[in-house]
């Protein structure tokens, strides 16, 4: 009998996982779209989705339109249901940002950091206040916030606590959700930027409808994430996607890891304004940041031969990088995606020129690569998704 009643649970609630994801990703829908689309029965299908418009978690949308009968009810999570926080933290900021359960962006805070200091007591208390100034600003209650996703910079090592290894930080087994978790009791999802920055344009942005996709993060340092038949490849202890580490120069160019001839030492937004100071004999770049002196290099392009150059370069360098990608995991789409790829929109063709000349043809061909479509606010957005993952997979169950 208990074990009857056991798998039924697990039934009931793998059905109630799948339900709610479809609306999730792909709502408003009818519930014979439902019926369609995850192959579950009709009764099964009313009878879960009855519960989930008891417990507020799935509201009727409206109707949807008719061919001449009775119209079909929409169905859609319920954006107030609970609210989720998304963090980015960046090498040059922290961005915290509040959603409601329709992923609305409701409100957001920026925390500048001073590169040279990054200490983790000071990333940590900029998250804590950022996640009272978001909820403040909303009117939101701690308890309504379902929980909070990070996306950090570095190596996350999941286990009983994430623990953060930064080489360019100066991180070294940080226990970054610890010392979160000492100023708050909301929950605590902590995964690499370039892997929250994945989830969001596979849910979201340009990865939808992809199977095999990587998604390329550059901004002040450079990383990756694969995504092999749907799901993210993490490796043996969740490092998979340092792409910004992998040798594009043997014997090159100084990395801030360590090692030489990274691709990040190349691509990265510090070291493309490093290559531009020194093709211009030190002469300092205009600008108070990164972000601000990437923008005087791309307007300085229009009338510098010299700008023109360092990014023809670095065009050619990030399409070797693509070209690589795509021969190691054959993706049907890269997608190019932090701040700096974004600034630096306009070299898209001439890198997929660069990655056509350096991948094998059948793989290259293939496979599309392409700018994405969240802009800078993907990693936060993304992160923000990790606690409703969690609560997707688990059927719509707060633990």
């Amino acid at each position: 009998m208990e074990l009857a009643r056991a798998t039924n649970r697990s039934v009931r609630l793998r059905n109630r996982s799948a339900l709610l994801t479809k609306l999730f990703l792909d709502g408003p829908l009818t519930r014979q779209d439902l019926v369609r689309s995850t192959g579950l029965s009709q009764p099964a299908v009313s009878n879960v989705v009855a519960d989930l418009i008891d417990e507020g978690l799935v509201a009727e949308a409206g109707a949807a339109e008719s061919d001449g009968g009775r119209p079909s009810m929409l169905l859609r999570i319920a954006p107030r249901f609970a609210f989720v926080v998304g963090v980015d933290v960046g090498e040059t900021r922290v961005r915290v940002e509040l959603f409601d359960f329709a992923m609305t962006l409701l409100a957001s805070i920026e925390y500048p950091l001073d590169p040279a200091r990054t200490e983790p007591d000071l990333v940590a208390g900029h998250v804590l206040a950022g996640i009272d100034a978001v909820t403040g600003q909303a009117g939101v209650a701690p308890g309504d916030v379902l929980g909070v996703g990070i996306g950090v910079s570095g190596v996350v090592e999941q286990g009983t606590e994430a623990v953060v290894h930064a080489q360019a930080l100066g991180w070294d087994r940080v226990p970054l959700e610890r010392l979160i978790a000492a100023g708050t009791d909301l929950p605590l999802h902590i995964d690499n930027g370039a892997k929250t920055l994945g989830q969001a344009e596979m849910w979201f942005g340009a990865g939808r409808g992809a199977r095999h996709a990587v998604f390329a993060l550059v901004g002040s340092g450079v990383g990756a994430s694969v995504v092999t038949n749907g799901a993210t490849y993490r490796g043996a202890s969740s490092s998979a996607g340092e792409w910004g580490h992998t040798t594009l120069v043997y014997g090159g160019r100084a990395c801030r890891c360590g090692a030489r001839g990274c691709l990040e030492a190349y691509v990265g937004a510090e070291a493309i304004i490093d290559r531009y100071r020194e093709a211009c004999r030190g002469r300092p770049v205009p600008g108070e940041d990164e972000e601000s002196q990437i923008a005087a290099l791309v307007a300085a392009a229009q009338t510098s031969a010299t700008a023109r150059r360092v990014l023809d370069d670095t065009a050619g360098y990030l399409g070797a990088a693509v070209a690589n990608l795509i021969n190691l995991f054959n993706p049907e789409r890269v997608v190019l995606g932090g701040w700096a790829a974004v600034a630096l929109g306009d070299l898209l063709p001439a890198v997929r020129e660069a990655a056509g000349r350096q991948a094998l043809r059948q793989p290259y061909e293939q496979a599309s690569i392409e700018l994405c479509r969240l802009g800078v606010d993907a990693v936060a957005l993304g992160a923000a998704t990790l606690p409703i993952a969690r609560f997707l997979t688990e059927g719509g169950v707060r633990r």
